[in-house]
């Protein structure tokens, strides 16, 4: 297993936010995520949020972003509700 895998997958803080045009103190809502990672790469999609840009041209870099925010994000909160058990 390796270690510190998170900080090796996380190269440029913030880039997810910038692409997005969501300012990085407000957070990227889940229901975005989703939208962005079920689209296929090269579509344009409308953001079903208020948030950031209205239409989103999905890049294969931006899914692999959306997909790496939205496992980051449910970590946090299974860590937080216990969910994680010891092997």
């Amino acid at each position: 297993m390796v270690k510190k895998w998170i900080q090796r997958a996380i190269h440029r803080l913030g880039k997810l936010h910038y692409d997005l045009e969501i300012p990085k103190e407000e957070k990227i809502p889940l229901r975005l995520l989703d939208v962005i990672i079920n689209a296929k790469a090269g579509q344009t999609i409308k953001n079903p949020t208020s948030k950031g840009k209205k239409r989103i041209l999905v890049t294969r870099k931006i899914e692999q972003r959306a997909i790496l925010a939205r496992n980051l994000k449910r970590l946090g909160r299974g860590v937080a509700l216990g969910v994680f058990l010891i092997f």
